[in-house]
């Protein structure tokens, strides 16, 4: 399990980006974020581009195939599909990680 965000766990920085020149705004080591949508492809270009580590919020299992397929390291899955995109993440052996946000520590 990895816990990202928690206030006593060590974490990379992770951004949320929505333009290419925002990218210049972030420290050079830094996890940019992207929503998946039909302007995400640029963004993503840029990122492999520059060797730059990204994750994607998907909403489905075929954008967290094609976000896969594209190098994401993280998918950022709504909870209630979660468990069906890990399934083919460990079926198919996914590279990135599936992580699903949470607002309370019970979750």
């Amino acid at each position: 399990m990895l816990i990202i965000g928690h206030p006593h766990i060590p974490y990379g920085k992770l951004y949320h980006i929505g333009s290419i020149e925002a990218v210049e705004h972030t420290p050079s080591n830094s996890t940019l974020l992207f929503s998946c949508d039909s302007e995400v492809f640029e963004l993503i270009e840029h990122a492999r581009a520059n060797d730059i580590a990204f994750g994607l919020h998907v909403n489905s299992l075929k954008e967290a195939v094609i976000c896969e397929n594209l190098e994401a390291k993280y998918l950022i899955v709504p909870q209630n599909i979660a468990k069906r995109i890990q399934n083919a993440a460990d079926h198919y052996l996914f590279d990135a990680k599936v992580l699903v946000q949470i607002q309370e520590e019970d979750e």
